[in-house]
């Protein structure tokens, strides 16, 4: 070999060994995708989802299924993520109350939120909104505290289920105003919703991811919303600090998680991907219909933000003394 072909051979092993070859690349992914929801079908968890999903399987070019896995506070779509293959073929939306809210309530928890996901990135927020029945004798805020402060305890309200952000926004709302209501969770947000509309139960504090086409079609009237600042979706709602309700600020988030030891560079694809679909136009305009605001970033901004919300809230539930077991 001459050494004009020696240094060609020796070129070409350099690039070979530098760069990985192609079926090595972009090998994931090479199959389905299953996104474990943690609650019905029909609310804002599961909406949220389905509508990232669709925009992520063309970027993907797998198809990415929807698995509703409701029960326990979330704990059964949590586990069943938390034990599933690190592969990054089961993923899940989380909330407040996998990554904020079970450490506190439950004494024995078969999983650590710090410990046993690999966090993805986060999706967004969006605020609660304490709205009633249009039949219940209160047409503002001023007029529904003086009711339910003249009958304490016999005013029922509404949740999702117990350890949600809607019970727990309407625990803090309590221990802000001293006012009490009696609760009546429900198991999810679609039957939750229709009892509130049907006037079987009057009060709900409610997502606008899913409520928020009930509140424009007049069937709940909102009195207050619980973020910083007013809603462009309901500019004539005041939030509830306007309102005299001080550090009552009440919301949502969503992220993707995946089970402990997910591969870096399966991660790193997952949150591009997940980022590009926030970046969506027709996502962008389908979250703006019911009041969410995308939060795209990085893994570690999501658990920073998930950690914070945790320490925030397990006070909440220790100064109120509230458990689930």
């Amino acid at each position: 070999m001459n050494r004009r072909h020696f240094l060609a051979a020796l070129t070409a092993s350099a690039l070979a060994t530098a760069i990985p070859p192609a079926s090595a690349q972009g090998s994931y992914p090479a199959q389905l995708i299953k996104w474990v929801v943690p609650y019905p079908a029909g609310g804002g968890t599961d909406n949220l989802a389905r509508t990232l999903a669709e925009s992520m399987r063309a970027t993907l070019g797998q198809q990415i299924i929807i698995d509703n896995r409701p029960g326990a506070a979330t704990n059964i779509g949590a586990e069943y993520v938390v034990n599933a293959k690190p592969d990054g073929y089961t993923v899940m939306s989380a909330d407040n109350g996998v990554l904020a809210f079970n450490e506190h309530l439950f004494r024995k928890l078969a999983f650590s939120p710090e410990k046993d996901f690999s966090y993805i990135g986060a999706i967004g927020k969006f605020p609660l909104v304490l709205v009633v029945n249009p039949a219940f004798p209160a047409t503002d805020f001023k007029t529904f505290m003086e009711r339910v402060r003249a009958e304490p305890g016999k005013v029922d309200y509404a949740s999702v289920g117990n350890g949600s952000p809607h019970h727990l926004a309407m625990e803090l709302f309590q221990s802000r105003t001293g006012v009490r209501l009696t609760h009546v969770p429900y198991r999810g947000a679609a039957p939750a919703m229709q009892d509130v509309m049907g006037g079987q139960v009057p009060v709900m504090f409610l997502d606008l991811a899913s409520g928020a086409s009930i509140i424009k079609a007049g069937k709940v009237r909102p009195l207050a919303i619980g973020s910083q600042t007013r809603s462009p979706l309901l500019p004539d709602v005041p939030t509830l600090a306007e309102l005299g309700v001080p550090d009552a600020e009440v919301f949502a988030f969503q992220g993707m998680l995946g089970p402990a030891g997910l591969p870096a560079p399966v991660v790193a694809r997952l949150n591009q991907e997940l980022n590009a679909a926030l970046g969506n136009p027709a996502v962008l305009k389908r979250f703006a219909e019911f009041g969410f605001e995308p939060l795209p970033g990085t893994p570690e901004e999501f658990r920073t933000l998930a950690r914070a919300e945790s320490a925030r809230w397990g006070e909440v539930i220790r100064a109120n003394k509230i458990s689930l077991d």
